[in-house]
């Protein structure tokens, strides 16, 4: 087993079929849980971006073994020195573009596509490690991208509604509606940290909105704050982000 390990591990045929076909399993497979969840990227996308990177690194490898043998002769005469592992750098500097393009700010001022552009920039990792034959470190990054997207979203649903910090998104058909938000706040002892409020572009000030940064006195359900707050007069519109 170990014997055949190392033959997986050099540059022949065999172990490059397998390292582009496993690329493409392990990215499509962390690809396809995101485009579950109505990602823009999703399972073609992340499998093409390990496919790219384990090529890369494919190349890098063919390149470093002709410089060194079938191409010294050439390498010298031009008198150059060539790093073939740079490309592999290159990867995840160029992964970049594919990220941004993920993350978006909603009208709320709310992060989206954070998960998806970090699970790009990993799949490229994942997919540069395939292409190098690191096997066991291909899986062990695998395992722990797939428990980070699959597990770790329980955890936080468990933890986050019960947190003392607290973002509310409000919208209010009027300004003189923040009073009574601010007075609720009060009562309750909740600790208002920061208020930004956004005025339409009209010039009634009417359909105004605000995101309030709250931390509360102790542990307790944000959704009963919430139920509380859309009573008051003149709420349009209240969540959570």
């Amino acid at each position: 087993m170990e014997n055949y390990l190392v033959h997986l591990r050099e540059l022949n045929l065999e172990s490059m079929v397998l390292r582009i076909i496993l690329a493409m399993a392990v990215g499509g497979i962390v690809g396809f849980d995101r485009e579950k969840k109505g990602q823009a990227a999703g399972f073609r996308t992340y499998m093409l971006v390990a496919l790219g990177a384990a090529m890369t690194m494919i190349l890098s490898r063919y390149m470093d073994v002709m410089i060194t043998t079938s191409w010294e002769k050439a390498t010298g005469l031009a008198g150059t020195k060539t790093d073939a592992v740079r490309f592999g750098a290159q990867v995840i500097n160029g992964i970049g573009f594919l990220g941004t393009g993920t993350i978006l700010v909603t009208s709320k001022s709310e992060v989206k596509g954070l998960t998806t552009a970090s699970g790009l920039w990993a799949s490229a990792c994942m997919g540069l490690a395939v292409g190098a034959g690191f096997y066991e470190g291909t899986f062990i990054g695998f395992l722990l991208i797939i428990i980070s997207m699959k597990m770790l979203p329980f955890i936080e649903h468990a933890i986050l509604p019960k947190s003392r910090n607290m973002n509310i998104y409000v919208e209010m058909d009027s300004i003189e509606n923040i009073g009574p938000i601010v007075n609720y706040i009060k009562k309750r002892d909740i600790t208002l940290y920061d208020m930004e409020i956004n005025r339409s572009k009209n010039d009634d000030n009417k359909n105004l909105s605000a995101i309030l940064n709250l931390r509360l006195p102790k542990r307790e359900e944000h959704t009963g704050i919430l139920a509380k707050l859309s009573t008051l007069d003149g709420i349009i519109m209240i969540d959570e982000v």
